[in-house]
Formats: structure tokens, C-alpha cells, sequence
């Protein structure tokens, strides 16, 4: 039996993806969580062999709580899901540690698929993803200026093209105004940007945030 920590902010999100889930004999749901925080709560309370957890949450988003999780358990099997399938996403994600990385554009049965070889400790990327992340690694010389910010820039990088303000970027990730500023000034070096429009025109361009 595989037992699942489902983490999503949206309740209906969260009740689709158990109803799924729980339509195969061999997965269990044995708790939700609607945030960053309460999972990485929970995952410590549960112990579940799958955390299966959205990447865009309010808060402490997906990937500040991955990796805080495996800080605590680093044998921890999280397969993120994400509204993006771009590269960059992915690779960021599998770069932390996430054992899987799925699409929620995707089919809904490849979301069994991913948990069932997610909880036997394989690796899953959707196929479509798997071959452009092949194919990206094998021509090193096309990597985009995104890939020199460093995790933490990256977060700050994504909110900050989707509107954030610095304050509400320091509220949610529980760092200080100051410290933002500086990842701040550091992507503005690494792209070569002088704006926030830039920033919000380089992440359209690169499929990381819808127009």
C-alpha cells in the first residue's frame, strides 16, 4: 500500500486528486495539506510514503517546502506537480530532490502512474518532459541566463515576474525586505535587467508565467 500526504491549496483540487488516487486498490490518502507549512508538519506527523505536492501555493510554496523536507527525511519521495511543463521548472524541481515531476495539464491516469513509481523509488518525469531534459543536458551550449540564479534566486525570480511586490515576497518566504532586495539586485545582474516588466517579459518568453 502506498500511503499519500497530498498538499494543494485548492479543496477541490485536493478531492479530485484523492477520488483518483483512491480508485486504485494499491494508493491510500492518509492526509492534506493546504499549504507549504502544514506539510512539512504533516509529513513529519505522517511519515507517508509519497508526498504528492503542488509547486504554486500562497506562503511557503512547493519548492521551499521540498526542500525543507528533505532537509528533515532526505530519503523523502515527493513528486511535484506543477500548471507549468517548461524546462526550467522541472529541472529546478528534480534539482532539489523530487523523485518525480508531473504536469497537471496532463492525463489524469498518468498521475497513477507517477505515484505508483514514485512510492517504488524510480524516478518519473512526464515522457514529453524526460526527452526535452535529455536532449537540453546533451546540448549544454542552449542553456538561457535563467539557469545562473541560484534556487532562492529563482523563487524570487518567478514571483517577482508574476507581480509580487518585495514585501510580499520577504512575507511569504519569511525572509527580511533587505535580504529580497538583494536576490533582487542579483537576478537583475545575472539577466541583465533593469525593471520588473523585464523580468515579468523574460519569464513570459520562457514559459515560466502565462502573458
Amino acid at each position: 500500500m502506498i500511503r499519500v500526504l497530498l498538499v494543494d491549496d485548492h479543496a477541490v483540487v485536493r478531492m479530485g486528486f484523492r477520488l483518483l488516487l483512491q480508485s486504485n486498490a494499491e494508493i491510500t490518502v492518509v492526509g492534506e495539506a493546504d499549504s507549504g507549512e502544514a506539510a512539512c508538519q504533516m509529513y513529519l506527523e505522517l511519515a507517508p510514503d509519497v508526498v504528492v505536492m503542488d509547486l504554486a501555493m500562497p506562503g511557503m510554496g512547493g519548492l521551499e517546502a521540498l526542500r525543507r523536507i528533505r532537509a528533515r527525511q532526505p530519503q523523502a519521495k515527493v513528486l511535484a506537480l506543477s500548471a507549468h511543463d517548461d524546462l526550467m521548472h522541472a529541472r529546478r524541481t528534480l534539482q532539489e530532490g523530487a523523485l518525480g515531476f508531473l504536469s497537471k495539464r496532463g492525463a489524469p491516469e498518468t498521475l497513477l502512474e507517477a505515484v505508483c513509481t514514485v512510492g517504488a523509488g524510480r524516478r518519473y518525469i512526464e515522457p514529453s518532459l524526460a526527452q526535452k531534459l535529455a536532449l537540453s543536458e546533451f546540448d549544454g551550449g542552449s542553456r538561457s541566463p535563467v539557469d545562473q540564479l541560484s534556487e532562492r534566486e529563482f523563487e524570487v525570480f518567478i514571483r517577482l515576474a508574476g507581480g509580487a511586490t518585495v514585501q510580499k515576497i520577504a512575507q511569504d518566504l519569511k525572509l527580511s525586505s533587505s535580504t529580497v532586495g538583494t536576490h533582487l539586485y542579483n537576478i537583475k545582474q545575472k539577466l541583465d535587467v533593469v525593471n520588473q516588466s523585464e523580468l515579468t517579459l523574460i519569464a513570459i518568453r520562457h514559459g515560466l508565467i502565462e502573458p
